[in-house]
């Protein structure tokens, strides 16, 4: 299925990270690439807030920023996507080079701004995708533009415009690439946002409102994850995508680009976001639900982020390093850890290292 990908890999190597992942675009976009999705083992299905999902990867945001893949992306063999971030206005994002590789690491950094075409493109390329049945829910993905006077409005437009198209919402205030973003995460921004976002959902009268998740930073400490967490709960909203990129910067990391300015991503940021993962899904008290994203790449690395509290899990660095093949494998080999262990379902399964 995937041969097409395999023989351009090196090619995808080749070029600098940005041209790379546009001329993956262009040739999943090709009618030429049809993908056939195959069956999913049992198992690895979940129903989550009423979505119901062959098995629990999905694609996480950033890799589709304009939902112009969303059937391809599904028919590769992923449970759902998360296509964004969307802005109320079109912007191009930060100059470029915005995009560098560390490939010794299988890292990523980037600080590509919400480059996107905006929301009313979104609008109509979902439109499009949803003209058919499609084999797996869509989360949108929103965001404030750069230079928006009032950014809460921005998600307000956001929402009004796009949660009648979405299965589930993801409000994102943790990318390091838009100035000031991140101060959403404190309490008192942080309460005036959701209850603007929770606000303009149910304004809308839908017969079903999509869940509300909150992508947060890794960088939080432990009393930044309380509030987080605390506020969440109380405005009941579904749960957190843990985590956003990282601005930290590993000793770990070998290669002469490490400092550039922007998010880290990949297998350096496995260990950091599942541990922030594993102490939300405590704090929670079971009050919220989590999406796990950050590092993964085998069916060990799934695994582990559902033990620690996630009931889905995301990808995209991983998928870029190795191509499509790497979503069949990672389910297959989470499939084998449920059986081995001992579990009926990932339901049975998350958050299992905290009983």
């Amino acid at each position: 299925m995937n041969l097409g990908f395999r023989l351009i890999q090196p090619l995808l190597r080749a070029l600098p990270p940005e041209d790379a992942h546009q001329l993956t675009i262009t040739a999943i976009s090709s009618p030429f690439f049809r993908p056939k999705r195959r069956s999913d083992p049992k198992i690895l299905a979940v129903n989550l807030y009423g979505l119901v999902l062959s098995n629990p990867l999905g694609l996480a945001a950033g890799f589709d920023k304009n939902a112009v893949l969303t059937r391809k992306m599904l028919s590769l063999g992923f449970g759902f996507v998360e296509v964004g971030t969307v802005t109320p206005l079109a912007q191009g994002g930060n100059p470029k080079p915005r995009v560098f590789r560390l490939a010794p690491e299988r890292a990523v950094i980037n600080r590509l701004g919400f480059n996107n075409r905006g929301m009313e493109a979104a609008t109509l390329s979902l439109i499009r995708a949803r003209s058919k049945i499609l084999p797996g829910p869509i989360g949108i993905n929103i965001g404030a533009n750069k230079d928006s006077p009032d950014r809460l409005r921005d998600y307000e437009l956001a929402i009004t415009r796009l949660a009648p198209l979405a299965d589930f919402l993801v409000i994102n205030i943790s990318s390091p690439n838009t100035p000031g973003l991140r101060d959403l995460q404190r309490e008192t921004l942080l309460r005036e946002l959701i209850a603007t976002c929770t606000r303009a959902r149910a304004s809308l009268k839908l017969e079903k409102q999509p869940p509300l998740f909150v992508k947060i930073a890794p960088d939080l400490d432990e009393g930044q994850a309380e509030t987080v967490v605390g506020v969440a709960i109380e405005f009941e909203i579904a749960g957190l995508v843990i985590t956003n990129t990282t601005t930290a910067r590993p000793d770990s990391l070998v290669s002469k680009i490490k400092n550039e300015v922007g998010g880290l991503s990949g297998k350096p940021l496995f260990e950091p976001s599942t541990a922030l993962l594993k102490k939300c899904f405590k704090l929670s008290g079971g009050k919220l639900s989590f999406i796990g994203v950050g590092g993964i790449s085998s069916g060990a690395d799934a695994y582990q982020k559902i033990l620690a509290g996630a009931s889905l899990v995301e990808l995209y660095t991983a998928l870029a390093f190795e191509g499509p093949d790497i979503i069949n494998r990672i389910k297959d080999e989470l499939a084998e850890f449920l059986v081995k262990d001992g579990f009926r379902s990932v339901g049975d399964a998350v958050g299992a290292l905290e009983r």
